[in-house]
C-alpha cells in the first residue's frame, strides 16, 4: 500500500475508531472490583463483537476469574502468525479527582480523548485492531491473532493457566505488545526489558493487646519501632541502596551501549519530575543517564505502608501490639525472585527472629532483544510512521503476561507503544490523542509488512538468555 494511500485510509478511520474507543471506555471494567464484574464482561462481549466486525473470529474465552477475548482474522497455514497483545481491564478511578467528575464517560477534547483506560490500554488495543483491518485488505501475508486480557491491573491471576490451557491452538511465529510508554512525544520509544517483582510483608507481634503507654513503655516492645529498625537494617533510605548480602549479585550491568541509548533517547529529567509530580530525586543521581538507568536498569527495595497503632485524631498513649510493614523489590535481569525471596527471609531471620516474612507476589524480570529481525522491522516501522527512529530503552514496570507468554511460546516479543508521559497512565484524567492512534495505525501497518517478509529461520528462536519465567504465589 503507498504511503499516501494508507494515509487517507487512515483518516477515513477516524469516526470508526472513536466510536469503538468510546463504546469501551463507557464500560467501566475495573478487574479490582468485585461491584463491577458484569461489566468486565460486558466488554469483553463488546470487544468480541470489534473484533468479529472486522472479520476476525472471535470467542471469549472463561477463566477462574475474568475473562479472556481471543480473535483470529482468516488464516493461511503458509503464512507466520503474529500475536498482538493488550489488556481491557481498566484502573479505579474516583471521580472527584477527574476534571470531567465522570472518568467512566468518553470525552473528546479537539484531537484529545479522556477517561480511563483511553491511553492504558483500550486505545492502544483499538489502534492495532484498526491497523490490522487495514494490513488485511493490503494483502500482507501474515496471520493476525489478538489476545486481550482483563486481569492484567490486578497483576494477570489467572493468564497463566489460561495459557497452559490454549497453548497448542495459540502457537505463534511473534508476539507484539502494544502496552508500553514512550520517553517523549518527540521520541518513540520500543522497550526491550521490564523489571520483575518481589513482594513481601513483614508482620511482628509482641503481646496480646495494645497496652498503656504509661505503665508499660520502656519496658514492653514496641512492634512498630522494632520493623522501622528492621527496615533501616535492610536499606538506607537517603541513597536507595540495599544492604541485604548478595542482593546485587546476579545484577546484569548495563553496557556502554545501552547507555548512550538511554542518553540519546530524549529523557529529561525535569520533564520526568513533572510528569510524575515527584518533588525530589535522590542526591546521588547526577544525570540524565542516571535517572533512566536507576528506572530501568537498577534493582529497588521500597515502603509500601506501615499498618499498626494508632491512626486517629490526636495521640492515644498505647504501645501497639502488633504491626506490618509491606514491601518490595523491583528486580532486574539476571535476578532471581526466588532466591530474592530466601535472601530477604534469612536476613531478617538473622535481625530480629520474631518478625515473620511473607513472600507474595512474584513476577521475573524480561529482557528481549536489541537487535535482530524484530528490533529492525519496529525502528523501521516507528521511523516511517513518526520520523524518527525509537531508542531501545526498558521500562521500570512489569507486564506478568508477557513472561507468561514468552516462557510457554519462546518466540520474539516486541513492545510497540503508543502512551506518552502526559497522557496519564494510572492518573486522573487519563487521555489518548489522535496524533498517537493515526501514527500508531501506520506504525503497525508497517511492522506488520516487514515482519510479513521475514524468511522462517528469522520467526523463531529469536530471544535472549535474558527472559525468564513467571511464578506466582499467596
Amino acid at each position: 500500500m503507498k504511503p499516501l494511500e494508507l494515509d487517507r485510509k487512515i483518516a477515513a478511520l477516524r469516526g470508526p475508531f472513536e466510536a469503538a474507543l468510546a463504546a469501551l471506555v463507557n464500560i467501566p471494567s475495573v478487574s479490582a472490583d468485585p461491584a463491577h464484574a458484569a461489566d468486565t464482561s460486558r466488554c469483553a462481549a463488546a470487544a468480541a463483537a470489534m473484533l468479529t466486525a472486522i472479520g476476525a473470529k472471535a470467542e471469549i474465552v472463561e477463566t477462574a476469574g475474568h475473562p479472556v477475548v481471543v480473535g483470529m482474522l482468516p488464516s493461511d497455514p503458509s503464512h507466520p502468525t503474529v500475536t498482538i497483545y493488550n489488556h481491557l481491564d481498566v484502573q479505579p478511578a474516583e471521580a472527584s479527582t477527574w476534571k470531567s467528575r465522570a472518568p467512566f464517560v468518553f470525552r473528546k477534547i479537539g484531537q484529545r480523548y479522556e477517561g480511563r483506560g483511553t491511553t492504558d490500554d483500550k486505545g492502544p488495543a483499538l489502534t492495532a485492531l484498526f491497523a490490522a483491518r487495514l494490513a488485511r485488505e493490503a494483502g500482507i501475508p501474515l496471520n493476525i491473532r489478538f489476545i486481550w486480557e482483563l486481569e492484567e491491573e490486578i497483576g494477570s491471576p489467572h493468564f497463566a493457566a489460561f495459557i497452559r490451557a490454549e497453548r497448542s491452538r495459540l502457537a505463534t511465529d511473534s508476539i507484539v505488545v502494544s502496552d508500553t510508554i514512550w520517553i517523549a512525544r518527540d521520541r518513540p520509544a520500543v522497550p526491550y526489558g521490564l523489571r520483575g517483582l518481589q513482594t513481601f510483608s513483614f508482620t511482628l507481634q509482641t503481646h496480646a493487646k495494645e497496652i498503656h503507654s504509661g505503665l508499660t513503655g520502656g519496658v514492653a516492645r514496641n512492634p512498630i519501632g522494632e520493623l522501622c529498625a528492621l527496615v533501616a537494617d535492610c536499606y538506607d533510605a537517603k541513597s536507595g541502596r540495599v544492604k541485604i548480602p548478595g542482593f546485587y549479585d546476579h545484577v546484569r550491568p548495563v553496557t556502554a551501549a545501552e547507555r548512550a541509548e538511554y542518553r540519546q533517547s530524549g529523557f529529561e529529567t525535569a520533564r520526568y519530575k513533572k510528569a510524575h509530580e515527584i518533588g525530589s530525586i535522590r542526591p546521588h543521581l547526577k544525570n540524565d543517564a542516571d535517572v533512566m538507568c536507576a528506572i530501568m536498569a537498577k534493582p529497588t527495595f521500597e515502603v509500601h505502608g506501615i499498618v499498626g497503632g494508632y491512626c486517629g485524631p490526636g495521640i492515644k498513649t498505647i504501645v501497639p501490639h502488633r504491626a506490618e510493614v509491606k514491601i518490595s523489590t523491583r528486580l532486574v535481569p539476571d535476578q532471581d525472585p526466588k532466591k530474592i525471596a530466601r535472601l530477604v527471609q534469612d536476613f531478617v531471620r538473622t535481625k530480629n527472629p520474631d518478625v515473620r516474612v511473607a513472600a507474595t507476589q512474584t513476577l521475573a524480570p524480561f529482557l528481549g532483544a536489541r537487535e535482530g529481525p524484530y528490533a529492525d522491522a519496529a525502528r523501521a516501522a516507528m521511523k516511517a510512521a513518526f520520523g524518527q527512529t525509537p531508542a531501545f530503552v526498558r521500562e521500570g514496570g512489569s507486564i506478568g503476561a508477557v513472561v507468561t507468554m514468552q516462557q510457554a511460546f519462546r518466540v520474539p516479543i516486541t513492545f510497540l507503544g503508543l502512551s506518552l508521559p502526559e497522557h496519564g497512565y494510572h492518573a486522573p484524567n487519563e487521555n489518548f490523542d489522535w496524533g498517537q492512534a493515526s501514527g500508531g495505525m501506520k506504525m503497525f501497518v508497517h511492522y506488520f509488512s516487514e515482519i510479513g517478509k521475514l524468511p522462517r529461520a528469522a520467526r523463531v528462536g529469536d530471544q535472549t538468555p535474558g527472559q525468564r519465567g513467571l511464578r506466582r504465589s499467596g
